[in-house]
């Protein structure tokens, strides 16, 4: 069976929640770069109600679309979508910067990101990262390819909290296309080598896979850092 495309779940999305489908919209990676998404793709969903019915329906789509490799759609009913940007304060100033409409219309009016919430949201992803990677580390000692699996899984979370630290510090309409330079601004800010997160860009790319050998460095690396990062954050004014 083929995987499915972008294209046939919002036509699954539009069949299963009728009339109260507000709007699909592409937000993420996929969002920031021109031409088809690649990767991992990040779907946001707004609904007037959602029924059981409707629920169920769009969960044959919800499991065939992770099945192609991609995170389910965050789905937020409209009331949610206007009152939830101090929760998701990182994903807000993601979507609020780039996103793609793919069917509907995405009302963003009197929607903001406060940088208290922001920097609230971020340090609790960055220690949240932070110990997990300390677990996984200590748990997939002297196993390479396991080390290397936990970074690939890691690169996505990484560079969204990346961005979002450059939303705080430098205006959350910044789009920051460029990995490679996200990675050497936050890297220059919270003074922390960037050398192992260029590593995971360019495995992520496959123009310089990372070997069993080199995953245990690039993992220290990554931890290092974020472990820097989590004590420049904790010395930013979040009112700013």
């Amino acid at each position: 069976m083929a995987k499915m495309t972008l294209d046939t779940l919002v036509e699954q999305l539009r069949a299963a929640h009728g009339d109260a489908l507000e709007a699909v919209v592409l937000y993420g990676s996929a969002a920031r770069h021109a031409g088809p998404p690649a990767g991992t793709i990040d779907v946001l969903v707004i609904v007037r109600a959602l029924q059981d019915s409707a629920l169920h329906a769009a969960g044959e789509a919800t499991r065939a679309w992770m099945k192609a490799g991609h995170p389910a759609p965050l789905t937020l009913t409209s009331a949610e979508w206007r009152t939830s940007a101090d929760v998701f304060a990182m994903e807000y100033a993601d979507i609020l910067a780039v996103h793609r409409v793919l069917y509907g219309a995405l009302h963003t009016e009197g929607i903001a990101v406060s940088p208290g919430d922001l920097r609230l949201q971020l340090e609790r992803e960055v220690m949240g990262k932070l110990i997990q990677l300390r677990r996984e580390m200590q748990a997939r000692y002297g196993d390479g390819a396991a080390q290397r699996a936990l970074l690939e899984a890691a690169h996505g979370t990484v560079f969204a909290i990346f961005r979002a630290a450059l939303r705080l510090t430098d205006g959350l309409a910044a789009p920051y296309h460029d990995s490679e330079a996200v990675a050497r601004d936050v890297a220059a800010k919270a003074g922390f080598d960037a050398a192992p997160f260029l590593a995971l860009i360019g495995h992520r790319r496959g123009t310089a896979k990372i070997t069993d050998k080199d995953a245990a460095r690039v993992l220290r690396g990554c931890h290092d850092g974020l472990e820097r990062m989590a004590g420049w954050l904790d010395s930013i004014d979040g009112r700013r």
